[in-house]
């Protein structure tokens, strides 16, 4: 289900923005559950800090914008480098804006991504592989959204997450079906957009 359909204008000012370059990016491997990144050390590389605090740096957000932000390490450590970077409060974590899982190719090499990408554009309810469905994933992330109007007025909103949660979010907001997400520019590593609502027409 898509929150934001029917939502005629938003509250807030929100934007997005990928983690920084991880040491998961630099091995080439698809981690995608809580469990494995606990388990492992897949929390930002050195470049991915650098990454961080130069978006942050250059982002022009205030002290006082809401920064909710993925759990996993490398998405936790991005968030808290731009809440210091901005001097806001303290960062809202969140299982909702988890990376999408990617069930049975979890620890496999991250070129198993295109397969999945292909599936999506034919269903948005697919779960081939154990693969967590681009539906399932619009719901959590657009129902944070709509969460956090209700929440808030005016406010700066910076969300932290993971390549294909974004790519589904923006989706959401641009009421595109959710199985195109590809079609959208994708997020480099550290890159903050802004997101507004759209009727997704030159999309489909």
């Amino acid at each position: 289900m898509n929150h934001l359909n029917g939502v005629g204008r938003l509250a807030n000012r929100f934007r997005v923005m990928r983690h920084g370059q991880s040491k998961a990016n630099e091995a080439g491997v698809i981690v995608s559950t809580i469990e494995s990144d606990r388990r492992g050390d897949y929390g930002l590389s050195e470049p991915g800090v650098r990454q961080a605090r130069a978006a942050a740096e250059a982002s022009g957000l205030p002290p006082d914008t809401v920064i909710c932000s993925s759990d996993f390490a490398r998405a936790r450590q991005t968030a808290q480098i731009v809440r210091a970077c901005l001097g806001a409060a303290e960062v809202d974590l969140t299982e909702a804006l988890r990376e999408r899982c990617f069930g049975d190719l979890e620890g496999t090499p991250v070129a198993n991504y295109a397969r999945v990408w292909a599936s999506d554009g034919l269903a948005s309810d697919h779960g081939r592989d154990g693969v967590e469905p681009v539906a399932a994933v619009l719901d959590r992330a657009t129902a944070l959204v709509a969460d956090l109007e209700r929440r808030y007025s005016g406010r700066d909103i910076l969300l932290v997450s993971h390549g294909d949660t974004l790519q589904i979010l923006q989706a959401g907001f641009l009421r595109m079906a959710p199985s195109r997400h590809r079609q959208l520019p994708h997020l480099a590593t550290a890159e903050i957009r802004e997101l507004s609502l759209g009727d997704g027409i030159a999309l489909y």
